[in-house]
C-alpha cells in the first residue's frame, strides 16, 4: 500500500487512518460476516464506505464519482487488487480533493442532502462516515474499536449538527438510551443509533 496522504483537515486525517488500518486487520473469511449495518456484510460496509468517500471527492472536484450505487451495494469490490487497495484509492481521491479545501472555507459541496456547507463541518461529515464504518467492520471482525475518545468528542459535534435530518432519509437510526458508563466514543454510537456492545455473535 502506498504511503497514506493528509488532506489538512486532521479530523479526516484521524479517520482515514481509523478506516485503513481496520481494513488492513480484516482476515480473508471475515467478508461476509454481519455488522452493526444490520442489512450488510463486512465487504458491502466497505464498499458503502468507499463509495461515500468517492462521493464527498467528486462533490468537490465535479467528477469520479462512483460506479456503483454506495446506498445498494453488492458487496462484489470492482477492484484489480485488494479490498484494501480499493479502500486506499478511495480515501486518496477524498484526500486530494479536501486539501484544495480552504481551512476558512464557508461553502464547500457535498453529497448530503444539505447540500454546500462550512469547510468543518463538510469535512467532518467525511470523517464521520469513515470513522463510524471503521467501527462497523472493526466490530464484525472482532478488532478492536477504532474510535478514540478524542476523535469521537470532534464527531459528535459535527453529527449534532448534521444527522437529525438525515433519518428521515434511513442514514442513521433513532438514538439510543445512553448509560451512565458511556463514554465519549459511546455517546456518539448511541447518538448514531448504534449499540455500543453490539458483538457479531448478537447478530446472529
Amino acid at each position: 500500500m502506498n504511503e497514506q496522504l493528509t488532506s489538512t483537515w486532521a479530523v479526516l486525517d484521524e479517520a482515514h487512518l481509523a478506516l485503513r488500518t481496520t481494513v488492513a486487520g480484516v482476515r480473508p473469511g471475515d467478508w461476509t460476516r454481519p455488522t452493526p449495518c444490520s442489512q450488510w456484510n463486512v465487504a458491502q460496509v466497505l464498499q458503502h464506505a468507499a463509495g461515500d468517500q468517492l462521493g464527498y471527492a467528486a462533490s468537490i472536484t465535479g467528477s469520479g464519482w462512483p460506479t456503483f450505487d454506495p446506498f445498494a451495494p453488492t458487496g462484489h469490490l470492482d477492484t484489480a487488487g485488494s479490498p484494501a487497495d480499493f479502500a486506499d484509492e478511495a480515501m486518496r481521491a477524498s484526500v486530494a480533493a479536501w486539501a484544495t479545501v480552504a481551512q476558512d472555507a464557508t461553502e464547500v459541496a457535498t453529497p448530503l442532502p444539505q447540500g454546500k456547507l462550512p469547510g468543518w463541518l463538510g469535512a467532518g461529515a467525511c470523517a464521520l462516515d469513515a470513522a463510524v464504518h471503521a467501527w462497523d467492520i472493526a466490530l464484525a471482525t472482532d478488532q478492536p474499536s477504532p474510535l478514540t475518545n478524542a476523535l469521537s468528542c470532534d464527531l459528535l459535534k459535527v453529527a449534532r449538527e448534521l444527522v437529525e435530518p438525515l433519518r428521515a432519509w434511513g442514514a442513521y437510526a433513532a438514538v439510543l438510551p445512553a448509560d451512565p458508563s458511556d463514554d465519549d466514543t459511546a455517546t456518539l454510537l448511541r447518538y448514531l443509533g448504534r449499540d455500543p456492545r453490539w458483538t457479531a455473535e448478537s447478530a446472529v
